[in-house]
């Protein structure tokens, strides 16, 4: 009888060949460090250089790795599919910068953590760190995450946004069947959609590094997702999340 998948890693890809070979050496290590089975399922959407193609590659290489493609962009879009088609009992998405360090996952399954609806790595809570990340940077941060506290009622969530989130199969299943958006904002639609349905949220504290390559555009992006936080009040006013 095989073992159950314990992990399922699910990381969206767009455009990412020059951080694909880092991502897969730290990534190929972890695995390797579990004698429990762990499934990585990387999720390449709408790329325009040679993400896919290197993926396949890797996957001839792993047997861990899944490789799926999607043709709309959207990171939300990325994450549902992979969560929707993972096996394991917990399934978690990161980016694959690695900007929490991937040694740190460990935090968020057995025998460390388990037995929870919803855990969300946190720069915010006790215990967590933040490294090299600009104080304008931070400060923005803070206020949309402020905006989507107060706009999505969930005041006793402290940080929203951080890229690392993981959740029970049962929750996954659930919760990204509902997930409508398929923009920077869809985490926070999905933590919406948790806190509506009654599941329990709890915020891991870890380490987290600024990248200076990061692909957000701060005044750009907060538009957007200001805008994407809008429609998920409509959304929700419309019945759809029921």
């Amino acid at each position: 009888m095989e073992k159950q998948i314990v992990l399922s890693l699910i990381l969206p890809a767009y455009n990412e060949e020059k951080r694909l070979p880092e991502c897969m050496e730290k990534v190929a290590d972890f695995v390797a460090s579990h004698d429990e089975p762990i499934e990585v399922i990387l999720v390449e959407n709408g790329s325009k250089d040679r993400t896919y193609e290197m993926a396949c590659e890797y996957a001839s290489k792993y047997p861990w790795l899944t490789v799926l493609k999607e043709e709309t962009p959207g990171k939300g879009n990325a994450v549902r599919r992979g969560m929707l088609d993972a096996h394991g009992k917990y399934r978690m998405f990161a980016d694959v910068d690695f900007s929490m360090p991937i040694s740190e996952v460990d935090n968020f399954i057995p025998p460390t953590l388990e037995g929870y609806d919803v855990a969300i790595g946190s720069r915010e809570v006790k215990g967590a760190i933040r490294y090299n990340e600009p104080a304008t940077r931070h400060f923005t941060g803070r206020v949309f995450n402020l905006i989507v506290r107060v706009l999505l009622g969930l005041p006793k969530i402290h940080d929203t946004q951080c890229g690392f989130k993981s959740f029970s199969a049962e929750a996954a299943q659930k919760l990204f069947s509902l997930q409508k958006i398929n923009g920077w904002a869809f985490d926070a639609e999905v933590l919406f959609i948790a806190k509506n349905l009654g599941y329990e949220i709890i915020e891991v504290p870890v380490q987290w590094y600024y990248d200076g390559n990061s692909k957000i555009n701060v005044i750009q992006d907060s538009i957007k997702m200001f805008r994407e936080l809008l429609q998920i009040r409509k959304n929700y006013k419309d019945g759809l999340y029921k």
